[in-house]
């Protein structure tokens, strides 16, 4: 029988620990996570204390040995080598690593990537794919590289955009769809069957850090890419709405059907224009198409479903919401 591989896992977000805990269960016959590479604590939550990520925090109560470099330096790899890893396992650390550190594990250093690569290489994959009203996604494997997750594929596991999911419903099926792609693939890297196809370089696009001006939104745009745009920003940066006077973060959203009765307002074909509102949500005028916001949120306040939102906080019909400019999030090099 073959001994499980020594993985080293580097990262810092919470969307691994799924994957973590299968290798700590039923996949350390596979392989065995030895130590784990995570950036320094840093402040968070309200008070802004110092405290350890998910990740750290994971590793802290297994006993295993925790690095946390500022940068990835000569000596980090160095201590890499020592910890005889057979393969390095990367996914949301934030680091970029030179050639030397990727090398240094017997089997290199391979990479999850939360799309479906070549699509939406960078910083925020995830809240780009449902912001752009993509209908599928998923975690990409693939041989790390220098160039920004640009490394050959060696296995993806899909998962399905329904049409309420927010960017943080999405992140919380990729967090499970990386159990069944590693359950695949480290037994065929033990084995050295692990296959690697080159990503098409002229079909990528990229995705860049997210900012908290990407919430503006433009209701000249259709119902369906606004819609898009809220759930995707969702929970962070969060798209907003300027109504009665007051700034509201927007939860959920989805395209409604026939506008409902709107004899007041004055204009129910401007973009913006409040026409009334349903059993699910807040209509709003659209330039394609009409909108339905079902989930808000005022200052202060925790968010809500848009019928008790109502209750403490009526919006007229014939209020017209301000577009403002939509940043792009997506590119092509």
């Amino acid at each position: 029988m073959t001994a499980p591989l020594r993985l080293v896992f580097l990262g810092s977000d919470a969307i691994a620990l799924p994957l973590l805990e299968w290798l700590a269960g039923q996949g350390s016959g596979v392989a065995q996570v030895v130590a784990v590479f995570t950036p320094p604590d840093r402040p968070a939550g309200r008070g802004q204390k110092i405290q350890p990520n998910a990740i750290k925090t994971w590793a802290l109560e297994r006993s295993l040995p925790v690095h946390q470099p500022e940068k990835v330096t000569d000596e980090v790899r160095a201590q890499l080598g020592t910890l005889a890893a057979d393969v390095a396992l990367v996914m949301a650390y934030g680091h970029i690593l030179r050639d030397e550190f990727i090398n240094t594990p017997r089997l290199g250093t391979l990479n999850l990537h939360t799309s479906l690569l070549p699509k939406y290489r960078g910083a925020s994959p995830i809240q780009t794919a449902v912001a752009s009203g993509e209908r599928e996604t998923g975690v990409t494997l693939m041989r790390m590289v220098r160039k920004l997750d640009a490394g050959p594929v060696a296995d993806v596991e899909r998962a399905a955009i329904e049409t309420l999911d927010t960017a943080a419903d999405v992140e919380r099926k990729l967090a499970l769809a990386g159990v069944p792609l590693l359950r695949r693939a480290l037994p065929r890297l033990a084995h050295g069957t692990l296959t690697f196809t080159p990503q098409d370089d002229a079909a990528a696009t990229y995705c860049r850090k997210l900012e908290k001006g990407d919430g503006a939104l433009d209701y000249s745009a259709s119902a369906s890419a606004l819609a898009a745009r809220i759930n995707g920003l969702f929970p962070w940066p969060g798209c907003t709405a300027e109504i009665n006077g007051a700034v509201l973060k927007l939860g959920l959203a989805d395209v409604a059907g026939a506008p409902p009765p709107a004899a007041d307002a004055p204009d129910r074909h401007q973009p913006g224009a409040v026409l009334g509102h349903d059993a699910h949500g807040v209509i709003v005028q659209t330039g394609e198409g009409v909108l339905r916001l079902r989930q808000l949120q005022r200052p202060g306040a925790r968010m809500l479903p848009a019928a008790e939102f109502l209750r403490g906080f009526p919006i007229a019909s014939g209020a017209v919401i301000p577009s403002r400019p939509m940043p792009p999030l997506v590119t092509v090099r």
